[in-house]
């Protein structure tokens, strides 16, 4: 099929709280829907408390023991994207996009990354937090630091290709606690701090905010996949 003819709309979807290995389902449909000629689409969602492993994910960056976890309902699953350990749950919006990068014309993970990059950090720009990119280091990150120095990452990213369609994406801690990252070292990341966009803004996370930032997001991505 020759790419220039295929339709590259953006379809953004809101779908609320989902399991995370429903929403691992979800994506597999979405693929084979994009590539039987839907459109790209932005799976915009919640996941009740859940760590997941990436490839590249060491088995000393879990600080809690399996059953604890177990114990306490939190899901442990090993998926099929890049990067280390995360935790999903409640106050963080997390973003599946299903795009097809080749009929795009851009067949390029590193670019793609980049492209989801620039869409939180324009995002985080129209809700007042200034974020910027951090050389060598994937994800978006608060320009200040924290009092102590260190570098706050706000939302991490993790993506899989599917013969050039993408799939996995984002989390944005919105109005996440820092204490809901305590049983991992973040991405694998001894450095750094998590934050969350009510932090950065110095509000109450509400879920007003939540919703500011869901629109924000929608927004952002309409315009960098345009």
């Amino acid at each position: 099929m020759d790419p220039t003819s295929v339709d590259t709309s953006l379809l953004v979807e809101w779908l609320g709280s989902v399991p995370y290995r429903e929403a691992l389902a979800l994506q597999e449909r979405a693929i084979e829907a994009r590539r039987s000629g839907g459109p790209d689409r932005l799976l915009l969602l919640e996941h009740p408390p859940v760590i997941t492993f990436g490839r590249s994910a060491r088995p000393e960056n879990l600080r809690a023991a399996p059953a604890d976890l177990a114990r306490r309902g939190v899901e442990q699953v090993e998926v099929a994207r890049g990067g280390d350990v995360t935790w999903h749950g409640p106050g963080q919006l997390v973003g599946y996009a299903i795009v097809d990068l080749a009929a795009r014309g851009e067949p390029d993970a590193q670019r793609w990354l980049r492209t989801l990059e620039g869409a939180l950090i324009d995002a985080l720009g129209a809700l007042g937090a200034g974020a910027c990119r951090v050389p060598g280091r994937t994800g978006v990150f608060l320009e200040k630091t924290g009092a102590d120095g260190r570098a706050r990452k706000i939302a991490s990213i993790g993506v899989g290709l599917r013969g050039w369609i993408s799939w996995h994406g984002f989390a944005l801690n919105v109005t996440t606690a820092e204490s809901a990252f305590s049983d991992i070292v973040p991405c694998g990341l001894h450095d750094v701090r998590m934050t969350s966009l009510a932090e950065a803004l110095g509000v109450e996370p509400t879920p007003g905010l939540f919703e500011r930032a869901r629109e924000a997001v929608a927004a952002a991505f309409a315009k960098a996949l345009a």
